[in-house]
Formats: C-alpha cells, sequence, structure tokens
C-alpha cells in the first residue's frame, strides 16, 4: 500500500505542475493571486482568533480555509485558462461535451461539411443537444438538417441547437457546460436510454470517419463524397 501511495502521489503534484504551468502561460498573476489569497484567508482568521482569545485553534483552521480557498480560486481560473487556449480551435466543444458529467451521451462530429462546420451531439434528460461550432451562416443549414433527422427518430423530444462562439445568439465556449446544465429536464433516465439506443441504430459520420477526439488539426482533408447527414 505504501509503495502504491508513493507512486501515485508524484502523479498528482506533476499533474497540479502542469495545469499550474499552462495556466501560468495565459494567467501571469496567477501566482500573486493565490498568494493573496492564502495570506488574506489565513490573516482574517487569525485576527478573529486573537479577538476571541483562541489564535492558535483559529490559526490552524485558517491555515485549512486559505489552501481550501487557493485550491477553489486556482481551480476556476485555470479553467478559464483552459478554455481560453480551446477557443477557436475545430473540435474544442466536443471537448467541453466529453466532460459535461453524467446522464449525458455525447456523440463528436455527428454532421461535418467540408469546411470543416461541424455538429455534436448529446443527449440527456434534458432532450437532445445539438451543438455546432464554425461559421454561423453555413451551420444553419447543417444544424436544421440534422435536427429535422432528429424529429423523424424521436418524435416529440425536445431538440436544442447551440451554436459555440460569441456573436449575438451564440454561446461562449466556457458557459456551454452550463447553458446545457440549465435545459429543462423533460425525461427519465429509461427514456434516455431508449433515445440513445435510436440514435445509435443510425450511425454517424464518426463511426464512418477517423476523426480524432478533442481539437481537430487545422490542416485536416476531409475525404471526397457525400458530407454530413
Amino acid at each position: 500500500m505504501a509503495r502504491k501511495d508513493n507512486t501515485e502521489n508524484p502523479g498528482r503534484l506533476k499533474q497540479i505542475a502542469q495545469t499550474y504551468k499552462m495556466t501560468r502561460r495565459v494567467d501571469r498573476k496567477i501566482g500573486w493571486i493565490l498568494a493573496g489569497v492564502g495570506l488574506v484567508t489565513f490573516g482574517v482568521l487569525l485576527a478573529i482568533g486573537f479577538l476571541i482569545g483562541h489564535p492558535v485553534y483559529v490559526g490552524i483552521l485558517g491555515v485549512l480555509l486559505a489552501l481550501l480557498a487557493c485550491a477553489i480560486v486556482f481551480g476556476r481560473r485555470a479553467e478559464r485558462a483552459a478554455f481560453g487556449q480551446m477557443e477557436g480551435q475545430p473540435g474544442a466543444a466536443a471537448a467541453v461535451l466529453e466532460n459535461i458529467g453524467r446522464g449525458w451521451q455525447v456523440t463528436p462530429a455527428v454532421a461535418m461539411n467540408r469546411s470543416q462546420d461541424v455538429v455534436h451531439r448529446a443527449v440527456g434528460k434534458a432532450g437532445i443537444v445539438l451543438v455546432g461550432e464554425g461559421n454561423p451562416n453555413r451551420l444553419r443549414g447543417l444544424l436544421a438538417s440534422e435536427k429535422k433527422k432528429m424529429n423523424r427518430v424521436v418524435g416529440d423530444v425536445p431538440v436544442h441547437t447551440l451554436v459555440v462562439g460569441s456573436d449575438e445568439g451564440q454561446v461562449e465556449l466556457k458557459k456551454l457546460r452550463v447553458k446545457i446544465m440549465k435545459l429543462p429536464r423533460t425525461l427519465q433516465g429509461a427514456e434516455v436510454t431508449q433515445i440513445n439506443d435510436r440514435l445509435r441504430a443510425l450511425g454517424d459520420l464518426m463511426s464512418n470517419m477517423p476523426i480524432p477526439k478533442g481539437p481537430m488539426p487545422k490542416g485536416m482533408k476531409l475525404p471526397k463524397g457525400p458530407q454530413g447527414r
């Protein structure tokens, strides 16, 4: 057990260090911010400890809360930095959807055209969510075609369409997960499973093309032939 712990801990520390380095490349003030959060949190708790006559006990609590506050702030800024680096890359929306959480079945690249505008699909208790990334004008037709197909297969199950971007009517990449999680829940778990089975029977572009998960290379060429579905 001791040997196992020794091998796991360095892995976690290395992962934290790599995340910090990645975040610092985008957020140069991250070190000062974390230090400030930790010192302020500890200082406030220590001052309270002196006021109530228990500086040692409250000081220990202050250390723990300072570490917790630093962890929360670091996590949020690291997430923001990650989204900043992913913004604008083809396949970034798929990477976000893959980490949306339990209860969702995600299928990247269910439709795509030669210009690499792509539609991803997520199925959960809110129904079907089609997420497009690329040129909004070209995506309009791609999303409409995919939504029409979904309506033929799943009947009156809600089908939501979202376009990732920063313009009006679009959803920023960093807000995509929150936007989807706020959609009204209208289905039960068994219904979600049935819908997934129907859609899986259709097949998708992903099953016929070797498209890598996550952000796709910008120079990637699509084979000639029918595009989308």
